[in-house]
């Protein structure tokens, strides 16, 4: 299923850049960065489970936000892309 992750962590101290650059790292292993603070991730149920624990475990609750939008198996028809970034098929083959 198709997973857009948001989060918006305070900076103005270098705790919250650390937790910045940590829920950062964290969501690169599992999707691929849209915009500087969105992430689209194909997640299967255990896989969710799994990283919305390690988000959890590296946010600040009472100083940052954190969102998980879970747009299904049929998100195909849910996402639009206009713009300067070339959109990308999440599905498709990633070549590092």
């Amino acid at each position: 299923m198709l997973i857009v992750i948001t989060y918006d962590v305070e900076t103005s101290s270098a705790d919250g850049q650390r937790r910045l650059r940590r829920v950062a790292k964290v969501c690169k292993n599992y999707g691929q960065r849209v915009q500087n603070s969105v992430f689209e991730c194909i997640l299967d149920s255990t896989q969710l489970v799994l990283i919305k624990s390690k988000l959890l475990k590296e946010i600040d609750v009472k100083k940052d936000s954190l969102r998980l939008y879970k747009l299904g198996k049929s998100w195909e028809g849910k996402v639009e892309h206009f713009g300067i970034k070339p959109s990308y098929n999440p599905e498709g083959i990633l070549i590092v």
